[in-house]
């Protein structure tokens, strides 16, 4: 009895071969993504730490020493330096900034192809999502303190006097916050590339 298989060529191997097809876009796709958010944790997380760093305001506030007494001019500077909240934030970003520009440029090598590796940048990246969010919230809460003040514990907001060096908080968090999301899609995306791999 002949057989109608083409010979080299069964039902298995067919599969095979949809399969590896199937993988062969798969990675396409995640690699063009990945890139891509690389790229835009890079660039917002460098935004970020160059608006908080360069970040500077001096202001000529009036004291009021004695109530018979006028006013007196004193030169008040703001600057990040002076506020550990905004320079743990641009450690933050400028860690994240530093380890984007590496990722991008090992995930673009032909050994990023390597599980291993992929492993290794998925749980970095996932450092990193901890990181910026942790450098935000830090940031955020010392900005609004500045905005608002503390009516509680008699903290007066500085923002209505700051508000140049205010609004260099707001972009750089901002900034950041796109980074971290950037950093949270890159997660999510080796997530799902994993599962499409998964039998």
């Amino acid at each position: 009895m002949e057989s109608r298989v083409k010979p080299g060529l069964n039902g298995t191997q067919g599969a095979r071969s949809q399969v590896k097809d199937d993988e062969a876009g798969m990675p396409g796709l995640v690699r063009i993504g990945n890139m891509i958010l690389r790229l835009v944790a890079l660039a917002t997380t460098l935004v970020a730490a160059i608006v908080i760093g360069t970040a500077k305001q001096v202001k000529t506030v009036n004291i009021q020493v004695a109530p018979t007494l006028p006013p007196l001019p004193v030169s008040a500077v703001a600057k990040t330096s002076y506020a550990s909240a905004f320079v743990y934030f641009l450690i933050a970003n400028v860690i994240a900034c530093v380890y984007a520009a590496i990722s991008l440029g090992t995930s673009t090598m032909k050994r990023a192809s390597k599980s291993k590796l992929r492993l290794s940048l998925s749980i970095i990246d996932i450092a990193m999502v901890a990181l910026l969010f942790s450098g935000n919230g830090a940031a955020l809460t010392f900005g609004l303190l500045g905005k608002y003040g503390n009516s509680h514990v008699k903290w007066q907001k500085v923002c209505n006097v700051f508000d140049k060096f205010c609004l260099h908080v707001a972009v750089s968090s901002i900034a950041s916050l796109l980074g971290a999301l950037a950093y949270v899609l890159l997660v999510l995306l080796a997530i799902v590339s994993l599962h499409k791999r998964s039998p």
